[in-house]
């Protein structure tokens, strides 16, 4: 597990999504804000066994996009939690637009302090997200506390993959304003420390380092003078200097992307 750490929390997560940074993801994303989109959304559902009469936690729930995909296509009740107002307030605001209020709700919380009672959902669910999270331990704990015997975890997330200077390093979390990656062996040792049982890990990495290299190419392509007009200049090349950064160091098999799926005993 990793044990070096930026001095960043959800103060800075706040900034950045309060801010231009949510608007800037989104351009390049797409409106669920992770990596594959839609098309990720139905692999992880597959993974997590989601049907019609689950209740799934969404942790990190940003604008919705996941939930409410998971509620239109299958039918199941999501609850999305998030830390940041303006993504909360978005999200409420286009639920609502999508008439699916009656099966997602939304819930502005802390992850490690999860308002919820023990034994709630059927499934907690994370994409992309928790790389956010200064304390992935004790998330995964809450994770754990919140699902109801017999219940899945299933996320992805950004993940640390290879060595790199402590430089290198720095320049790849503050871009991001993550406190630190977790490692995919990382993840599965804080699983089992919560007392779940993983059940599938997968690399993502490669995918990853494809999907990085299109979020720049739109970003010099498409999106440049959109962003110099409405933000400036020094912010374009701010964020066309960090998405270079990380298009590197996925290319060098230093960052990417995994997959985990883990259940609690029955």
């Amino acid at each position: 597990m990793t044990t070096r750490r930026l001095d960043v929390g959800i103060e800075g997560v706040n900034e950045v999504y309060e801010g231009p940074g949510g608007v800037l993801w989104e351009m390049l994303m797409g409106e669920q804000i992770h990596v594959g989109g839609e098309s990720e959304t139905r692999v992880l559902a597959k993974h997590a066994g989601i049907t019609a009469s689950s209740v799934v936690l969404d942790v990190c729930s940003a604008l919705g996009g996941p939930a409410r995909q998971l509620a239109g296509t299958i039918g199941c009740s999501v609850t999305g939690l998030d830390a940041t107002s303006k993504m909360h307030d978005e999200a409420v605001r286009r639920t609502k637009l999508a008439a699916l209020e009656g099966k997602v709700s939304h819930r502005l919380g802390n992850a490690l302090d999860m308002p919820f009672r023990a034994a709630s959902f059927d499934v907690v669910w994370g994409q992309d997200a928790w790389c956010y999270i200064t304390d992935k331990a004790r998330l995964i704990r809450e994770c754990a506390r919140v699902l109801r015997p017999g219940g899945v975890v299933a996320f992805t997330d950004w993940v640390e993959t290879g060595p790199m200077s402590d430089e290198q390093w720095t320049a790849l979390n503050a871009f991001m304003v993550f406190p630190y990656l977790e490692t995919l062996d990382g993840y599965v040792s804080l699983a089992e420390s919560a007392g779940l049982t993983v059940v599938a890990r997968e690399d993502l990495s490669p995918d990853f380092a494809r999907h990085v290299q299109m979020y720049l190419d739109a970003l010099t392509d498409r999106h440049r003078a959109a962003i110099v007009a409405g933000y400036g200049q020094p912010m374009y090349d701010e964020v066309e200097r960090g998405l270079t950064m990380w298009r590197d160091a996925s290319a060098a098999g230093q960052v990417g992307r995994g997959r985990i799926i883990a259940r609690k005993p029955a």
